[in-house]
């Protein structure tokens, strides 16, 4: 279960334990937002997605993107029902019981250091494209020891970060699409044929593989929008978290609408989706094509430093869940302490210390790809996990709190059957990834992580010093929502007394 000590002042009085600092400003907030939600899959599996859906892999992305908007929503209202929960898996704890929060926290933490470690083993595999036969050890050591200098400094410095990789993201997509938007307008012709927006369906039609060409774009699209929660790890440290989460949840359907769908509309109309494949960036391919020799490697560099954002996202969001952990007894004490910079520095050391594992496997054989897609798909299917438990806590918290959810400005529109439909939608992508060899391997697999969690729950849950936490930050919370509802009465009686 993860629960973290609420957020301090800007210092903290003599002999208070240090704690998580609100240093994210609203531009930090929204960067890491706009790079949860464009994964690397949009730079480096977007070929794959192609040559599989064809152009109907635009509605694939909207439709997920479409749902998420809705897991986003339920998030930000329960994380602003109660100020003291400091991510998802502090209401998940609450709602659902101490359970859930453990669950929820180790998962997503497995989420993220299997992310991470993949996201080690591209930028090796970038870096040898861009300097051939640099040995692949160095760019991995180089990026997370690069990675964990910058963590360790302040949660500043992670906003800092973040901002300029998400930008860097920004930047290309954007400049993809006007260079794209004028080969179109300008009838440019390449051997594929004439650049046009008719390519979008006079080949095939907009579902030239028909129904199962159009579920294997799920299959592999779900992927992308991994991290699309990540913002839901930043509420402890956000300044103003009641203007700065919304607005940052708000925009998820227009960067989605944008970086995925225009991106994808403009790739397929320059180049038939014919010509797309696995393992080649669509993003490279239409630069060169539009004779720009030295963009390929411009891109090169973006994909590099997409792939780092993910690794840097991976970092903190798993060092905060296990700081979290700790702190609740369901961790090792030594990673819930904190450094003079208000940094989690012992559960950063051990986040970075598992991705170096993906610099060994690189020298592991020559199965590390097809281990690490197997691998990759597993996350996928426990981030499903996560954000299935985030709307089964907005379910528990619409029955227990239907006062708080009255009181909110931050209502989920749709409401509870709107959760519903979204689980439907869950069960469909689950259902997806059952209709090749490779994916269905890894759905089978994933049930041993949860016998694992389910095994050290059944020895943590009766240790007396788990149920004292436990019952504190019960307390801890009431508190905060008795402060909560007597302000509310006392603006409701403000109100009245101007009448």
């Amino acid at each position: 279960m993860t629960i973290h000590p609420p957020a301090s002042p800007p210092s903290s009085p003599a002999g208070e334990a240090p704690r998580l600092e609100r240093q994210l400003s609203n531009r930090h907030i929204q960067l890491i937002a706009i790079g949860g939600a464009i994964g690397t899959g949009l730079f480096m599996g977007s070929g794959k997605t192609i040559s599989a859906a064809g152009p109907s892999v635009i509605f694939v992305y909207m439709i997920i993107g479409f749902m998420l908007f809705f897991v986003m929503r339920a998030m930000g209202e329960l994380l602003l029902s109660n100020l003291n929960y400091k991510s998802f898996s502090d209401f998940a704890a609450d709602l659902l019981g101490p359970w859930a929060g453990f669950f929820t926290g180790w998962t997503y933490w497995f989420c993220w250091v299997i992310t991470g470690i993949a996201d080690v083993i591209a930028i090796a595999g970038y870096s040898r494209e861009l300097w051939p036969g640099v040995p692949l050890w160095i760019p991995g050591l180089a990026t997370v020891a690069i990675l964990l200098v910058l963590n360790l400094a302040t949660v500043k410095a992670f906003g800092e970060t973040e901002f300029w990789f998400a930008l860097i993201k920004i930047i290309a997509i954007a400049a993809l699409i006007i260079v794209g938007m004028f080969m179109i307008f300008s009838g440019f012709q390449s051997d594929a044929g004439q650049a046009s927006f008719t390519n979008l369906w006079s080949h095939g039609g907009f579902f030239p593989n028909e129904f199962m060409g159009f579920v294997a774009g799920f299959q592999i699209a779900v992927f992308a929008f991994v991290g699309i929660e990540l913002v839901g790890t930043t509420a402890a440290e956000a300044k103003n978290p009641e203007k700065n989460l919304p607005k940052a949840i708000n925009s998820i359907p227009i960067r989605v609408l944008l970086f995925y769908v225009g991106a994808l509309i403009i790739l397929m109309s320059v180049t038939p989706w014919t010509q797309f494949a696995a393992g080649h960036s669509p993003f490279i391919a239409m630069f060169s094509l539009a004779g720009l020799g030295a963009a390929a490697t411009v891109v090169n560099l973006v994909v590099l430093t997409s792939a780092m954002s993910s690794a840097n996202s991976g970092i903190y969001s798993t060092s905060r869940m296990v700081y979290g952990l700790a702190q609740e007894g369901d961790a090792p004490a030594a990673f819930g302490t904190l450094s003079r910079r208000k940094v989690p520095n012992n559960a950063l050391f051990l986040s970075c210390v598992l991705l170096l594992s993906g610099v060994v496997l690189m020298y592991a054989g020559q199965d590390v790809g097809k281990a690490f897609d197997m691998v990759t798909t597993v996350s996928a299917v426990c981030f499903v996990f996560v954000w299935s438990i985030i709307l089964a806590s907005y379910i528990a918290f619409r029955r227990r709190r239907p006062h708080l959810h009255t009181a909110s400005k931050f209502k989920m529109p749709g409401g509870i059957p709107m959760v519903w439909v979204v689980f439907a939608f869950f069960a469909f992508v689950l259902w997806t990834l059952t209709t090749q060899p490779d994916t269905l391997t890894a759905l089978l697999v994933t049930p041993v992580w949860f016998v694992l969690l389910g095994v050290a729950w059944l020895v943590l849950r009766r240790r007396p010093a788990h149920l004292a936490r436990y019952a504190a930050f019960q307390d801890e919370l009431q508190a905060e929502e008795t402060a909560a509802r007597e302000h509310a009465s006392r603006r409701l009686e403000e109100k009245e007394s101007v009448k």
